[in-house]
């Protein structure tokens, strides 16, 4: 994939912004520098998962604005060495516009091997701006209809913005409840309906969730984590099997 990753769900509750942080830290791991950009406005929540929360002065609509110079606008991970942050505004309304966005994206990339952008759940304003300046894109869903339909829409959306290198994350993915809900015969049928090619399958794990709320993303390992570490891999054009951990 290329090195502007918008990361994006048709539905809120996936764990997008979850695969976001993951992902950054997997490629940090790897000896890549990451910058992590939350453009959720009014609904931040990466700085709380990386324990920078305290830190930010700046948001990335100060830096749009003028309040501040784009790079004090960047924060770094307490936790690892060259994994940076870029806050979204608390204030919901605070929206960005996406060609300001593509600016600010464009003067910072030179100073990273990856941008992350943690899209705002839904195919909205909010996702415009987000996708505005990527090369490519992750499409995080569950296993079930209404998230495969939100990422069929999010999929129409990105290859009208010309985004073609597009993978598919299915995410929490528990083999058990799967099977009992019967909405589909076996995961190609899912990755069918998507029309997305796979990228990643992450199993549910609480212990993911639980090193995110406690803000110790890259501190903890958990098994799920080496789904992360392929996903990194794939990322960069590595062939390598999918990996899965998981009942």
């Amino acid at each position: 994939m290329n090195n502007i990753i918008v990361v994006a769900s048709g539905k809120g509750g996936t764990g997008k912004s979850t695969v976001s942080v993951c992902l950054s830290v997997a490629l940090v791991q790897q000896n890549k520098k990451v910058l992590l950009i939350d453009c959720d406005c009014g609904m931040r929540g990466v700085d709380l998962m990386l324990d920078v929360e305290n830190e930010i002065l700046f948001d990335c609509s100060d830096a749009i604005c003028g309040n501040c110079k784009n790079r004090e606008a960047v924060y770094k991970s307490k936790n690892m060495d060259n994994l940076y942050i870029m806050a979204a505004p608390f204030d919901a309304d605070n929206e960005i516009n996406p060609d300001i966005f593509t600016e600010l994206v464009n003067d910072l990339k030179k100073d990273y091997d990856y941008i992350i952008i943690d899209s705002p759940a839904g195919v909205g304003s909010g996702f415009a701006t987000a996708m505005a300046p990527a090369n490519s894109a992750l499409v995080v869903t569950n296993a079930e209809p209404t998230s495969i339909r939100g990422a069929v829409n999010v999929r129409r959306k990105l290859e009208k913005n010309n985004i073609k290198d597009i993978g598919l994350v299915i995410n929490r993915f528990d083999r058990k409840t799967f099977d009992k809900m019967d909405c589909y015969y076996d995961l190609d049928e899912v990755i069918d309906a998507a029309g997305i090619r796979l990228i990643a399958l992450v199993p549910f794990d609480i212990r993911i969730n639980a090193i995110m709320q406690r803000g110790i993303a890259g501190l903890n390992w958990s098994p799920a984590t080496t789904v992360f570490n392929c996903l990194a891999r794939r990322v960069q054009g590595e062939n390598v099997p999918l990996a899965y951990w998981g009942e």
